[in-house]
């Protein structure tokens, strides 16, 4: 782990420039009410093995505007990163602005980022990186598209990794095993995340347990993007996470503890997770 110094500024929108003012600055606007975005870096730890940090935090300001040229509208930030031993290296990314109506039935403001992988990389002890962001930070879930309600100022973290270049990397990062839904613990969930710069393609991999009724195959098409995270629920169905469920009626994984398993379509191993009384045994062995 190093310490590194992140800052931003905005360096593009597509708007007309009598619309919009503050490019080259860490807080860009435009119309006539105030709305626009921020970006503060800081001090933050990084590590090269695909852990995630917060690259800065993201500021919405969402305030009623006159209508403009247009009501959707890309802005580039510009992120320079200082490490510790004197590397700077800049990195950028695209925003995707829709600017909803607000009499609409959904009217929060929507930000998305058309690519989650930086273009720019930097080599640090002869392996070549880019910066790959997971999604913001709100109300405690990365999500992949922010949502900013209506007259205010919403934030939230962008949480990023350094990724190797030139690879997926996937990987179990989380088994959630004690269900809060009695009986059936249909809330329970086994989470994955692409850690690399490449798209994956998971069409006949395999989730499991080894155990007889835990096996999960994931579906024809299934493509897990750089910084994406995916979760098979026992017994939900959640869109926003991909939507993929056992479709169990009882609990899936063991309140006490066993190893999520995770398998291409070939059967060669990909990932482990080992969990409750499991992962104390993997942890103190020799």
């Amino acid at each position: 782990m190093s310490t590194a110094t992140t800052s931003g500024t905005w360096s593009l929108i597509s708007l007309p420039s009598s619309e919009a003012s503050g490019l080259g600055t860490e807080h860009v606007t435009w119309g006539d009410g105030g709305s626009g975005y921020e970006f503060r870096g800081g001090k933050v730890d990084v590590r090269l093995d695909g852990q995630e940090f917060t690259l800065g935090t993201f500021t919405h300001k969402n305030f009623p505007t006159t209508p403009m040229s247009s009501n959707q509208f890309d802005v580039d930030l510009k992120v320079e990163v200082g490490f510790d031993d004197g590397t700077q290296s800049d990195f950028s990314f695209r925003f995707h602005h829709f600017e909803t109506p607000n009499d609409s039935a959904a009217p929060e403001d929507l930000v998305d980022l058309p690519t989650f992988v930086s273009p720019e990389t930097v080599k640090v002890n002869g392996a070549e990186y880019a910066v790959v962001i997971s999604g913001f930070k709100q109300d405690g879930q990365i999500v992949r598209q922010f949502k900013s309600p209506e007259s205010g100022s919403n934030s939230a973290h962008i949480v990023a990794m350094f990724s190797r270049v030139g690879k997926p990397d996937v990987v179990v990062t989380e088994v959630v095993y004690k269900g809060k839904v009695k009986r059936t613990q249909a809330d329970e969930y086994v989470e994955i995340q692409n850690r690399g710069t490449v798209s994956a393609e998971m069409s006949g991999w395999v989730l499991g347990a080894d155990d007889p009724g835990q096996d999960f195959t994931f579906p024809p098409g299934t493509v897990l993007q750089p910084g994406q995270r995916i979760r098979v629920y026992t017994n939900e169905m959640h869109p926003g996470y991909g939507g993929f469920s056992y479709g169990s009626k009882r609990p899936i994984w063991n309140d006490k503890g066993d190893v999520a398993r995770l398998r291409d379509a070939n059967g060669h191993h990909v990932s482990d997770l080992a969990y409750g009384d499991k992962a104390l045994v993997e942890v103190t062995k020799p």
